[in-house]
């Protein structure tokens, strides 16, 4: 018998296809198994199965397979579809995507080892059952939704105000469907790790602990592969995860949950640049399972594509504009920053809200998107700037530690004494970041006093300040219990956290975008600051009195005109005309190919030799020039951090208004640079990728 198996190799090494081994052993399609590849022994997954030797080979070169992991039941012909269609879409290697979704202590496991492993896995789950049979109080709105979405196939958007209860829905959505099917499976997404615990708390709770479990990259190896198995096996009727999880295989999978489906953590930054967003819609239709994507942004693809069937959408749009408990969104106030002192960090009248807030005994937010204590180190006399040697950015000045660090390669050194340039002594930061507003409110806030006489704790959430397993745990701890007054933070607080005494949230800087060449910017802007407006006020008791305020440089700029009203759908219909006016997605569609070399020259000298061939290919054939003719291609260019860790980077990006001829050139292209890689000009070369609808440009 010969099989036709998927071993991990990336794209541009030319091994991306299925490799052809022979075995006496008893296997099926979709069975692991252990091969020989090169020196080693990995794993792979048989794709095909033949009964005779296909007629391309030469039987003497065919190994033999080494091991069939016969106690892991084979990956369902859904799996296997979900993986093929991911690899030929985001123009990967079907074996790189493959074994990229399976835990990685299944490849160092023996069959002896992993059928130890079967053998503790649990099956109970009458915690859930029980669960199941339990009634749930539901607002009239929440009832409305859950009889539409009962009512129709999907896929459905959930645009709801936060507060408003959407995850309730989620949840009565999930256990009407294990009700209905006692083998039913549910899945449950959320963009980032720092979510994955609130939202397993709350399900664990209703649903007790048999029969749910996590996924995301956090885990340590033994428990993803503990969750892995019960997911595959069954036993696990609720999986939990982040963007990873879309490729949990679960066999008899009805519900997909996807919250805050607009967040750009969705979209996988290495390897196969896979939008979980995107393949959950796909997923749901490949398994006859239902699909949510909820949010209160959506994103501008998703809120175009759920418009009314008549005028081409294909999403049925769901509102639930009102808080649970008739609570109110906050009042948005605008700070004028032009009419403020030069140099003011927080405006006079923001710090009194903030010391009324506290007096009060209520918690404030205040929110800027920049982490450390400035992004610069700067000496006026000759203008050195703390750049990194590495990377096309500065380092960032971290106070705490005394460090100039790169948050793009990772090099850090101590704060020098003297401008290492002229010899100055007064080097000084400039621009500021959450470590900086933090000890600057600490000194601002050091008369006020909470109203049990305690002084005032400020405390700041980052990525920097999470970095030991367990302090985010144990921060957000201490902001649910009232512990402290004024939270500092970058986006990590903004999103999906249910802090009942936050009663003012303010954005420190977030004129930014507003003008920035990322035709993305203002819809992330907007949907970070609804968002982080989000968090007060969740308590309806104090919601009447909750306040979001913006400082900004341009109060009149209609993105904030649109905030003030809570306004998503009149600033998303904004956004998508001037798009649609200028031709870019969701009415066309784009890929970049991204190419890293020693030199900016050899990367960029690359991709157009690359296009060239390609021109060269559709003077000689008519097909090829018509297909080319729908798509645009634009020259190489450098990266906009155009370095990173001695690396070069260029980029080439093509649109087009066919997604069709969009992959047939891609996948056109891709021949032209595999055929060209090893050409002498071209030495320097390091490696290319494909990012199809890229979220960066």
């Amino acid at each position: 018998m010969w099989l036709d198996v998927a071993v991990s190799a990336p794209a541009h090494s030319q091994v991306g296809g299925l490799l052809t081994y022979c075995t006496d052993l008893p296997a099926q399609v979709g069975h692991l198994v252990r091969v020989p590849f090169g020196k080693r022994e990995v794993l792979g997954v048989v794709w095909r199965v033949h009964s005779q030797a296909p007629s391309h080979l030469a039987q003497s070169a065919v190994k033999n397979v080494a091991a069939v992991l016969d106690g892991v039941s084979p990956l369902s012909p859904h799996w296997l579809q979900l993986v093929q269609f991911t690899a030929q879409y985001y123009q990967r290697a079907i074996g790189e995507v493959a074994l990229a979704a399976l835990p990685p202590q299944l490849r160092d496991l023996t069959p002896v080892q992993l059928a130890r492993r079967l053998k503790k896995q649990s099956a109970s789950d009458a915690s859930l059952k029980a669960a199941l049979a339990s009634p749930w109080p539901l607002s009239e709105q929440q009832t409305q939704v859950l009889a539409q979405m009962a009512k129709a196939p999907g896929p459905f958007l959930i645009h709801g105000a936060t507060g408003s209860g959407k995850t309730e829905v989620y949840l009565q959505a999930v256990a009407r469907c294990l009700a209905e099917d006692p083998e039913a499976q549910a899945l449950m997404m959320v963009p980032e790790i720092n979510l994955t615990p609130q939202l397993e708390e709350r399900v664990k709770a209703r649903f007790g602990d048999e029969g749910v479990v996590s996924m995301h990259s956090g885990m340590t190896g033994p428990q993803r592969l503990k969750s892995w198995l019960a997911a595959h096996n069954g036993s696990a009727r609720i999986v939990l995860g982040t963007r990873m999880s879309i490729f949990a295989s679960m066999p008899k999978l009805k519900w997909i949950v996807v919250d805050e489906e607009h967040d750009a953590s969705y979209k996988q930054q290495e390897g196969a640049r896979y939008s979980a967003r995107d393949l959950a819609i796909y997923r749901a239709r490949l398994e006859g399972a239902k699909v949510i994507l909820g949010s209160a942004t959506p994103s501008l693809e998703s809120w175009h594509q759920s418009r009314p069937a008549e005028e081409g959408g294909r999403y049925v749009r769901l509102q639930m504009p009102a808080r649970i408990g008739a609570g109110k969104l906050p009042f948005v106030r605008r700070v004028d920053m032009n009419h403020q002192p030069r140099k003011t960090v927080l405006s006079a009248p923001l710090i009194a809200a903030i010391q009324e807030r506290v007096a009060k005994g209520e918690q404030s937010m205040l929110l800027l998107n920049r982490r450390g204590y400035a992004p610069v180190l700067h000496c006026a006399d000759c203008d050195w700037k703390s750049e990194c040697a590495h990377c096309s950015a500065f380092r960032v000045f971290h106070k705490i530690d005394r460090t100039l660090r790169c948050h793009h390669c990772g090099f850090t050194e101590r704060v020098p004494r003297a401008c290492p340039a002229c010899g100055n002594a007064d080097i000084a930061p400039m621009g500021r970041g959450t470590e900086q507003l933090e000890e600057h409110l600490a000194e601002l806030l050091v008369d006020v006093k909470r109203p049990d006489g305690q002084a005032v704790r400020v405390m700041r959430i980052d990525a920097d300040s999470t970095k030991l397993k367990g302090a985010l745990e144990a921060q957000l701890a201490g902001v649910h219990s009232g512990e402290v007054d004024v939270l500092v933070g970058t986006q990590m607080i903004a999103k999906g956290h249910d802090f009942r005494r936050i009663t003012l949230v303010a954005a420190i800087n977030p004129d930014g975008a507003l003008f920035s060449s990322d035709f993305r910017a203002p819809e992330r802007l907007f949907a970070l600051l609804m968002q982080a407006g989000g968090r007060a006020g969740r308590d309806a008791a104090q919601s009447a009195s909750s306040e979001m305020w913006v400082q900004t440089f341009h109060p009149a700029h209609p993105l904030f005109e649109a905030l003030k009203k809570h306004d998503y759908p009149a600033f998303a219909e904004q956004q998508l005309k001037e798009r649609l006016e200028a031709g870019l997605p969701p009415s066309s569609f784009q890929a970049l190919i991204r190419c890293d070399a020693r030199m900016q020259a050899v990367a960029q000298a690359f991709l157009n030799h690359g296009h060239a061939q390609l021109q060269s290919l559709a003077q000689d054939d008519a097909d090829v020039a018509a297909m080319m003719a729908e798509v645009s291609v634009f020259p190489a260019v450098p990266m906009s951090i155009q370095r990173v860790a001695n690396v070069e980077r260029a980029q080439m990006l093509l649109e087009s208004t066919s997604r069709s001829s969009l992959h047939k050139v891609l996948d056109l292209l891709q021949g032209c640079l595999h055929a060209s890689r090893t050409d002498p000009a071209h030495k320097g070369l390091i490696r290319w990728l494909v990012d199809v609808d890229p979220l960066a440009i």
